[in-house]
């Protein structure tokens, strides 16, 4: 794995949420994987065996899914997300922190209002027991937690990043 763009964090706190965004980015990786094993099978079971498949391809759309939004701390403690940085490179530090934490901010916002809608989202499909309209019939609040479990995770990870950002220990 390579490193991250940014120094490594001081403090336990911040060690911690970096931890656990590079678990997030592992569990995604896994998640990709497994689905690609399973649309192997899927395969196997469609044109070898000559067989229906019921639940394959229902379960490699979750994982996808889930994959992108579990992924999405790692990502950002990679600095992996696209950007655009022509004017950050011209910027004198002080104005590229300015614009770094302008920038983690609004991102802050608008992650936060995902994930508030998305855990929305999760408790009613619990609340109500909503069910696929497949005949596998999966509980929809298990994909649907990927939502607000994966922005909420990315929200920290960019918490951590506006910290390094306002003390000093990254750059913008």
């Amino acid at each position: 794995m390579s490193e991250p763009a940014t120094p490594r964090a001081e403090g336990p706190l911040l060690k911690a949420i970096g931890v656990l965004s590079t678990v997030c980015g592992v569990t995604a990786a896994l998640m990709i994987f497994v689905s690609v094993l399973i649309t192997c099978q899927m395969i196997w079971m469609r044109f070898v065996m000559n067989a229906s498949t019921i639940w394959q391809t229902e379960m490699v759309v979750y994982l996808m899914i889930a994959a992108t939004m579990i992924g999405l701390p790692y990502v950002q403690r990679l600095r992996g997300h696209v950007n655009v940085d022509l004017l950050p490179m011209v910027l004198p530090p002080p104005l590229r922190r300015l614009l770094a934490s302008f920038t983690l901010v609004l991102t802050i916002a608008v992650a936060g209002i995902i994930a508030f809608y998305g855990f929305e989202l999760f408790h009613i499909a619990f609340e109500r027991n909503w069910k696929s309209d497949t005949v596998w019939g999966v509980s929809l609040w298990i994909p649907y937690l990927a939502i607000p479990l994966g922005f909420g995770l990315f929200v920290l990870q960019l918490a951590a990043d506006l910290f390094a950002v306002a003390t000093g220990k990254a750059d913008g």
